[in-house]
C-alpha cells in the first residue's frame, strides 16, 4: 500500500501522457509487487533480513541474482504495457526522447540516489553492491524489452550501387533504400545504402559488400523498433 501510495503522482503523469492502460497495467504491476513482498517478509517463514534462501550471506550473489530477478519482473511489465514503480513510469516516458535504453533511464537514476545514499550515510558498501544490482536489472530489462536479436542498420557509401543492390536484395530476401550522394572531399558521386540485418547477418553483409566494393564505407547502428517482417530472410 505504501508503495502504491509513494507512486500516484508519477502514475497520475503517466495517465497523462501514456493512457489509461499503460496506467492500469503498472498499478496491477505494483499491486503484485507489493502483495508478494509482504508474503514474503510477513507471511512466509523465511528470514530475508539476514541471508537469502538462496544465496545465504553472500552480498554479491545476492546482489547480481537479486537484480537479474528483478530485471525479469521490470522487463516484462515494460515489454507488455505497464511499469514496476513510478521511476520506471519516467523511463518508459522519457527514455526514447533522450535517445537512451528504459534500463540505462533506471540505472542512471538509481546511480545517482546511491551515490546521494552513500556520502549521507558516510559508508559505501551498500550503496556500492546496490549498485551492481542495478547494473545487473539494467542489462535484464534491455534483454527482455528489447530482445536478443536485435536488428543492425547499415548505412553503406559505395560507387557501385547498382551491383550491391541486386547481390543484398537476392542473399537476404529483404528491401533497401538508396539515396543519392556526394563526396566532401572528392566531389565524386556515390551513393548511400540503407539495409537493415539481424546481428548475425552482419559478418556476410561485410563479405558481399567489400567483395564488390573494397573502398565502400559502412556504417553500423543498432535498430531498437522495425515495423516489418522481411529482414530475417537469407
Amino acid at each position: 500500500m505504501f508503495l502504491l501510495i509513494l507512486n500516484v503522482p508519477l502514475f497520475l503523469f503517466g495517465l497523462k501522457k501514456q493512457g489509461a492502460g499503460f496506467t492500469f497495467y503498472s498499478i496491477y504491476a505494483v499491486g503484485v509487487y507489493s502483495l508478494f513482498a509482504w508474503l514474503i517478509t510477513d507471511v512466509f517463514p523465511v528470514d530475508v533480513s539476514i541471508a537469502s534462501p538462496l544465496a545465504g550471506t553472500d552480498l554479491l550473489l545476492c546482489a547480481l541474482f537479486g537484480g537479474v530477478l528483478s530485471g525479469i519482473g521490470s522487463g516484462l511489465a515494460i515489454r507488455y504495457g505497464g511499469a514496476m514503480d513510478g521511476i520506471e513510469v519516467m523511463a518508459v516516458i522519457f527514455a526514447k526522447r533522450l535517445g537512451i535504453t528504459v534500463g540505462t533511464f533506471v540505472m542512471i537514476y538509481n546511480f545517482l540516489l546511491y551515490v546521494i545514499c552513500g556520502i549521507v550515510l558516510k559508508s559505501w558498501v551498500l550503496p556500492l553492491y546496490s549498485i551492481v544490482t542495478y547494473s545487473a536489472a539494467l542489462k535484464t530489462v534491455d534483454f527482455i524489452v528489447e530482445g536478443i536479436d536485435r536488428s543492425k542498420c547499415a548505412v553503406i557509401i559505395t560507387e557501385r550501387p547498382e551491383e550491391i543492390c541486386e547481390v543484398l536484395s537476392e542473399a537476404f530476401g529483404s528491401g533497401l533504400t538508396r539515396l543519392n550522394a556526394k563526396g566532401g572531399y572528392s566531389n565524386r558521386d556515390k551513393a548511400m545504402i540503407y539495409f537493415v540485418v539481424n546481428r548475425y547477418q552482419v559478418g556476410k553483409m561485410k563479405d558481399y559488400v567489400h567483395g564488390i566494393d573494397p573502398t565502400a564505407y559502412i556504417i553500423m547502428s543498432e535498430v531498437a523498433d522495425i515495423f516489418s517482417n522481411n529482414i530475417d530472410k537469407g
